[in-house]
C-alpha cells in the first residue's frame, strides 16, 4: 500500500458523481485510493490550502495530500490522473484521451458537469460507504 494514497474529491449530491465513485471502488485493483466529498472538512481544508481552486464543483484529484508536496488536478485532468491510477484499459483510455487539448476536453468535461444533476439527480446528502469500503472515505 502506498504511504499517502491520492484522494478523489467529488460532489456529494450528484447522483452521477456518487456512481463513479462505486464505479472506482469496483475496478480499484490496488484498493488504496481514498474519497471524500468537496464539502467534507477534508475537501475544505485542501480547498483552503489551494486558493485557485475557490468556486470550483469539479472532480478533485489530490495526489500526496496534507504533505508539502501536495498536487491538485481538477476536471477532466483529475478524470485523466483516477483512469492512469486504475490501470489496464482505463489507463489507455486515458492516453487516447491525452491527445485532445486540455481546452477542449475541459470544454467538454463542462458541458457534461452543467447537465448532470438534470440527466443524472442530486441527492440531499452523501450516501453512506458500504462497510467493507467505509475506511477508505476521509471526512
Amino acid at each position: 500500500m502506498t504511504n499517502n494514497p491520492a484522494i478523489l474529491l467529488y460532489d456529494g449530491t450528484c447522483g452521477f458523481c456518487d456512481g463513479a465513485v462505486q464505479f472506482v471502488l469496483r475496478v480499484d485493483r490496488r484498493g488504496e485510493m481514498r474519497f471524500a466529498a468537496l464539502d467534507s472538512d477534508f475537501g475544505a481544508a485542501v480547498l483552503q490550502r489551494h486558493p485557485e481552486l475557490a468556486g470550483v464543483d469539479s472532480v478533485v484529484y489530490v495526489e500526496n495530500p496534507e504533505s508539502a508536496d501536495e498536487h491538485v488536478s481538477v476536471r477532466s485532468e483529475a478524470a485523466l490522473r483516477v483512469a492512469r491510477y486504475l490501470g489496464g484499459p482505463w489507463q489507455a483510455l486515458g492516453a487516447a484521451a491525452r491527445v485532445i487539448p486540455a481546452p477542449v476536453r475541459d470544454g467538454l468535461y463542462d458541458r457534461f458537469a452543467a447537465i448532470r444533476y438534470r440527466v443524472f439527480g442530486r441527492v440531499d446528502s452523501c450516501a453512506l460507504p458500504a462497510p467493507e469500503v467505509r475506511a477508505r472515505f476521509v471526512a
